[in-house]
């Protein structure tokens, strides 16, 4: 299998537009997509802070055009229930422009605006496997993470662990939940989150770690991921917490 067969994509954000704005980019972005499961880190470039960091499923509702809902598991910027859904179109040179509405940050009150993503889809980073062959993964860590309830609603914690060669991606989230199911009504807290890229020399480099519980984040440095025996959808433990497989691709 070649690395264009892949289910796998590493993808980089190129620019954005707010209509009729001109476009910029002042993010380093990696998205880590698998079989309809994404983990998305966006780091602003002046200030080494996260810019946006969410996570969840990638759902395709159309393929004339091509238009895709995100669901956000995860969301730093706490828009759990906001319609996160884009149209895809193939620019000439190979990128991919995504247009769409969402909440604009960096305004009072996060008005919805039209905007314009340029997408780019990036190599796989050589990993410890060698040349040509490596292993992507997602996980979710199972159930959530449960922490304290009381009458303001229960603190779970959702965290997922991406995967694609040798990049590797790691956001957690505490989340207020009122009811019983994970996706009930819920508050978000500050997202922390961790990149890591593979060097043939050195190993598992940091590249980034951000917020409040980053010791409280997996590394590729330190964890045991016995990768060898999982399944999509089989349950694995890394350092001590269980996790789903929520989806898996090894390319030899």
């Amino acid at each position: 299998m070649t690395t264009s067969q892949s289910t796998s994509s590493l993808s980089t954000r190129v620019s954005l537009r707010w209509l009729p704005d001109p476009a910029f980019e002042n993010t380093d972005t990696i998205v880590l997509f698998l079989m309809g499961w994404y983990v998305d880190l966006r780091i602003d470039k002046s200030s080494g802070r996260i810019d946006w960091a969410i996570a969840g499923q990638r759902i395709v509702e159309s393929q004339e055009p091509l238009r895709v809902l995100f669901t956000h598991a995860v969301d730093s910027h706490n828009a759990f229930d906001a319609v996160d859904c884009g149209t895809f179109t193939a620019l000439p040179n190979g990128d991919d422009l995504e247009t769409g509405s969402m909440p604009r940050w960096d305004l009072p009150g996060a008005p919805v605006r039209e905007y314009e993503e340029v997408w780019r889809e990036l190599p796989f980073r050589e990993g410890p496997e060698g040349p040509g062959r490596g292993v992507s993964w997602v996980l979710e860590a199972r159930g959530g993470e449960q922490g304290v309830s009381g009458q303001d609603g229960s603190t779970v914690v959702r965290m997922f662990i991406a995967r694609i060669w040798g990049t590797y991606v790691v956001l957690r989230q505490e989340q207020t939940h009122y009811g019983g199911d994970p996706e009930d009504v819920k508050n978000g807290g500050e997202v922390s989150a961790r990149r890591e890229e593979w060097d043939s020399v050195s190993g598992w480099k940091t590249k980034y770690t951000l917020g409040p519980d980053v010791d409280k984040l997996p590394s590729m440095t330190t964890i045991d991921t016995g990768d060898g025996e999982w399944s999509v959808g089989s349950e694995v433990v890394l350092s001590g917490q269980p996790y789903i497989v929520r989806a898996l691709e090894r390319m030899k």
